[in-house]
Parts: structure tokens; C-alpha cells; sequence
């Protein structure tokens, strides 16, 4: 639903929240948890705004939230949004509506709060929540193509695709948030014509252009949580890079899917983009006729998809510019943040605030959509080449990844996500 926070016409007294391409306007105003790079300082909760950060613990210290969102914003100016993340919908939207009036032109707030700012170019970030699990989807359906007509090219699509959004478990330990290094992992893999595997650095190493979601209140052991409140538990989304060996995925995950292949890192974006500034970029959910009806738990008249663009560029060592390998629409994804959660919840697993979730990579239905380098080079049988001339079949020691991710639509503010970045490093 959208209201006034998401007015076009609004301006910010930040005045490069007015700049073009801004990715931070005011009606974004993304979470995340932040300190002065290169110190000890304590770790704090912030919102972004053009190329500058609001401290909210400075801006709660200064008396100027409403009565309404003060318990939130206190919440939210913590080194961990986990507090925050559990008030649920009500409480994120009060403090979503004050900071928005905090921040535009003509604020008598303004004189104050501008104390409160800190340069983005200046800080460093922290994963913005004490992640206690992470789960991995399977939500594109073009990802599930392309790649099950490299491995399974007689059934490329599995049977259960389309009837539920397939999952596994990750390691919540390895979540790290962009800028961190990525260092090549070791792992078991087994040569086509080799008689026994072999132990050593991986050599497929592998992107995949994910979004993650953020949960908000969870649910009690036992109990599901129904399609149509399923939002109502998601707090926001931001980048995701779900880092993949695929040589190590290849041997290793049947029958019960990755393992080592995946959990050695997944990058994150600082910033959290709240379902609430996403609002006015909804589109139908993507069906084709022959699709069978979801089960009754997983069908909602109100569920519909997101239509967030997303991009990866690779920058090797050395290079004076990156090469964009793909660019694509969350709004292709078969399945939803709503779907994830109400899927997740449907045996009575219990979901607790600041639980991520990841939508799987993300591939769209034409050359150029691939979201991951396995698609991209069918398998690393027809490498890529980039703009200095190079080529890849995989990601060497050197080269950096970088996501991006934006939202844009006539008659509406650009909604940027930022950037979520990772350089590999040689094998230990």
C-alpha cells in the first residue's frame, strides 16, 4: 500500500539524496549498522540518505522521534537490528513515516539532525543482524532450466518445481557482509575420467545473483504462518552473493544437495530495503498457462512479485573498467518472499527475527539474463569474454565481483540497494 513516504515530489535537506541515480533518496531509507572505517568504535544502527548515513543513536540522543516510533528507533540504533526486526510491520512503518519527515526539505528538525549525519565514504559496515539461520531457495525458474539442461538435460525441470519453492539449510556462520575477502576454498571433487577424487583448491568457482530477505517476527515452534500474513514477517531485502565451487558441487551433492560447495562464504550488501519502500514497484506474479494451481497454504490473491532489476559485473586484476556479465528482474522469480516464508513456516518450523533467506540465483528468459557463471558458460564449456579481452570460464584468483540492484518505474523514485562486492584471493 503505498502513502505519503512514497511520494515522488518529496525532497530531502540532504541535497545528494536529490542527485540522479541516487540509489538512497528519501523515500528509500534503507537499515544497516555501521562505524568510522578503520576504528574501534562501537558498532551502530543507521539509515542511508544520498551519500550520507543518520546515526540514529545521535538522532534518538536529540529527542526527535514521535512517541510512536521511538521504541523503534531506539531499536534500530544498535549494533544488531535484531530488536528492531521483531516489532514487526506497525513499529517499522511508524519509524519509517518520522524519518521521513525527519529528512525533508523544511524539517524543523533539520539544524539537529545534521550533526547526526556521517559520510558513507567514511564508514565501514557490519552484517546487520545476529543471523541465527539461513536458508538457500530455489525460486527462478530460468535458473532451474539452464541449469538442469547442463546437469539432468533429459529433465531439466524437476517435477516439483512449480508446485513448491525448494530449499536448503546454509551456514548462518559464513555470512559476511560486502568488501570481504573471498579466499579460494579447498574441496573434494572427482575428474570425469579420474578412478577417485582428488583434494584441492576449487577450480569452478562460481557467482550467483541473489537478493536475500531479512525475517521480522517469527512464528512459534509448530505453528505456520499463513500466505497472506507472510509478509507481515519479512522485514526487507538486500544483495546477495551465494558464492559456489561447482567442481565441489558436482561430486559432493547427491543425494542431499550442497554441502562444502557453498558454505565457505555468502556476501551480503550493507543496506536493508524495507518491503514498505518496495511497495510501488509490485507486478503479477509469473504465470503461463498450463502452470499448475498452487496448493491451497501456498495460493494468495494478494502475493504478487517485485520487480527489482539486478545486475553482476566482474572486474579482473588490473583492469580499468568491469564487464557487466548479466542483468535481470527479480520479477521473474516463480516463486516469492511471501511463497519462501509461508513454505519455510508450513511444519511448524519456527523462524526467528533476523533469520535470512535467500531467493536462489537469479536468471531471466533471454541470453544475457544468466545469474551465475555456470549458465553464462554452459557448464565452462564456452567461456566468456570481457572487456579488456580476457576470458572466463570461471572466477580466477584477482577478480572482483560486484552486485547492484534498483528499482525504477515512471512516477516513481529510484530505489537503489547499493552494492554487494567480493574479491578472490588464492588458496591458503
Amino acid at each position: 500500500m503505498l502513502n505519503e513516504t512514497h511520494d515522488p515530489s518529496l525532497h530531502s535537506w540532504v541535497a545528494s539524496a536529490q542527485l540522479p541515480g541516487c540509489d538512497f533518496p528519501l523515500q528509500n531509507l534503507p537499515h544497516g549498522v555501521f562505524r568510522r572505517q578503520g576504528s574501534s568504535e562501537p558498532w551502530r544502527g543507521g539509515v542511508a540518505i544520498g551519500d550520507a548515513i543518520l546515526d540514529l543513536a545521535a538522532a534518538h540522543a536529540q529527542g526527535v522521534f514521535s512517541a510512536a516510533a521511538d521504541g523503534a528507533a531506539q531499536a534500530a540504533s544498535g549494533a544488531s537490528l535484531n530488536g528492531l526486526m521483531a516489532l514487526g510491520p506497525s513499529a517499522w512503518s511508524a519509524l519509517r513515516l518520522d524519518l521521513s519527515r525527519l529528512l525533508r526539505e523544511g524539517a524543523p528538525q533539520a539544524l539537529k539532525l545534521r550533526a547526526c549525519l556521517f559520510p558513507q565514504a567514511q564508514a565501514e559496515y557490519a552484517v546487520p543482524a545476529q543471523i541465527g539461520d539461513y536458508t538457500d531457495f530455489f525460486t527462478s525458474q530460468y535458473h532451474a532450466l539452464n541449469a538442469g539442461q547442463i546437469f539432468q538435460p533429459a529433465n531439466p525441470l524437476l517435477a516439483n518445481f512449480k508446485w513448491l519453492p525448494i530449499g536448503y539449510h546454509g551456514r548462518a556462520s559464513s555470512v559476511a557482509i560486502s568488501g570481504s575477502a573471498v579466499l579460494r576454498p579447498h574441496g573434494q571433487t572427482r575428474a570425469p575420467d579420474a578412478a577417485s577424487p582428488s583434494f584441492g583448491p576449487t577450480q569452478k568457482l562460481d557467482y550467483e545473483l541473489e537478493l536475500g530477505v531479512f525475517v521480522g517476527p517469527g512464528n512459534p515452534r509448530g505453528t505456520a504462518i499463513a500466505i497472506d500474513d507472510a509478509e507481515q514477517h519479512a522485514f526487507g531485502l538486500c544483495l546477495l552473493n551465494d558464492w559456489s565451487a561447482r567442481d565441489v558441487q558436482a561430486w559432493e551433492s547427491m543425494p542431499l544437495g550442497p554441502f562444502m560447495a557453498k558454505n565457505f562464504i555468502t556476501s551480503i550488501s550493507p543496506w536493508i530495503v524495507t518491503l514498505e519502500a518496495l511497495a510501488p514497484f509490485r507486478v503479477p506474479l509469473p504465470r503461463e498457462a498450463g502452470d499448475p494451481g498452487a496448493l491451497p497454504y501456498l495460493q494468495s490473491a494478494q502475493v504478487q512479485a517485485l520487480d527489482i532489476q539486478l545486475e553482476a559485473w566482474l572486474t579482473p586484476p588490473g583492469a580499468a573498467q568491469a564487464t557487466r556479465l548479466s542483468r535481470t528482474s527479480y520479477r521473474h522469480a516463480y516463486w516469492t518472499v511471501a511463497h519462501m516464508l509461508a513454505q519455510h513456516a508450513s511444519n511448524g518450523c519456527n523462524l526467528q527475527p533476523g533469520d535470512l533467506l535467500g531467493t536462489g540465483t537469479q536468471s531471466g528468459p533471454t541470453n544475457g539474463e544468466q545469474g551465475c557463471l555456470l549458465e553464462l558458460t554452459q557448464g565452462g564449456r564456452t567461456p566468456i569474454t570481457l572487456a579488456d579481452g580476457r576470458q572466463r570460464s570461471y572466477l580466477q584468483d584477482g577478480d572482483t565481483l560486484t552486485l547492484r540492484g534498483w528499482c525504477e518505474r515512471p512516477g516513481h523514485a529510484r530505489i537503489g540497494f547499493g552494492s554487494c562486492v567480493g574479491s578472490v584471493l588464492a588458496a591458503a
